[in-house]
């Protein structure tokens, strides 16, 4: 039970206290995806100190410079430090978020500034309009969008939530191929027994689906392909690190 609360303490602590520290580096070039990089640079180290490995497969579909949609499953907090782990993999990419985050400081402003694009999801026209703005980044200069299409963290597991639609509009009113990104069960926390053990999370990059030439009248059977195949995936996933989970227990009771 220590180990579960210090491990998300601290990770709260080190983004607080060296998010601001950078800020004078931000500062220099504002909202420029670029020092989301630099962020991920310093911040990813957090990794190490949690007990957390990542394990990134098919690097090179996302590392390929280009602009794309990237729509990823989204478990617990420690997804963003996933990102950040992977950022300077992935090029010219920012994340889109919910406006609701830019409020909590120091967090929201100094990600701003590196940044990431929020969104009014309590304004359907406002968030529509700010996402088009953001997809000109992908469409003119090559940049990667990161969304979380389940909307909000699926604490359950059990597989993928339904999705929202913002993401794949995106994508076919760009033109721009989406990457999924699945990540393995964090079998190693323990929500209900306040566990937290040092584990592995896979990343797995699935190969892009094309959108040229859809139309929004495609938008529904677009979503529901991404969604089997990261379906399936996730499924393969979990049966893969249940070995590790038994392996963790197996060390727990020596």
């Amino acid at each position: 039970m220590i180990r579960y609360y210090g491990c998300y303490i601290f990770y709260c602590v080190y983004f607080s206290t060296v998010g601001p520290i950078l800020v004078p580096v931000f500062l220099l070039r504002p909202k420029n995806v670029i020092n989301l990089r630099i962020a991920g640079t310093v911040l990813k180290h957090t990794t190490k100190l949690i007990g957390i490995r990542w394990v990134l497969r098919n690097k090179h579909i996302i590392e390929e410079e280009r602009g794309a949609i990237i729509v990823a499953n989204h478990q617990s907090v420690f997804d963003v430090l996933g990102m950040l782990n992977i950022w300077n993999v992935m090029g010219k990419c920012t994340a889109i978020a919910k406006k609701e985050l830019l409020y909590i400081p120091p967090f929201g402003p100094v990600a701003w500034l590196a940044g990431l694009v929020y969104i009014d999801r309590v304004n359907g026209k406002s968030a529509y309009k700010q996402i088009i703005e953001a997809s000109r980044l992908t469409r003119y200069e090559k940049t990667k969008l990161w969304f979380f299409p389940e909307g909000t963290r699926n604490r359950k597991g059990g597989g993928i939530l339904p999705f929202k639609k913002g993401a794949f509009r995106v994508a076919i009113e760009c033109q721009a191929p989406i990457i999924p990104v699945v990540f393995s069960p964090y079998y190693f926390i323990n929500s209900k027994e306040k566990s937290f053990s040092r584990g592995e999370v896979i990343i797995s990059t699935l190969e892009p689906v094309p959108t040229v030439g859809l139309t929004l009248n495609d938008l529904d059977p677009l979503m529901e392909q991404i969604h089997k195949l990261m379906s399936a995936k996730y499924s393969e996933l979990q049966e893969e690190v249940s070995k590790f989970e038994d392996d963790s227990i197996y060390e727990k009771s020596m």
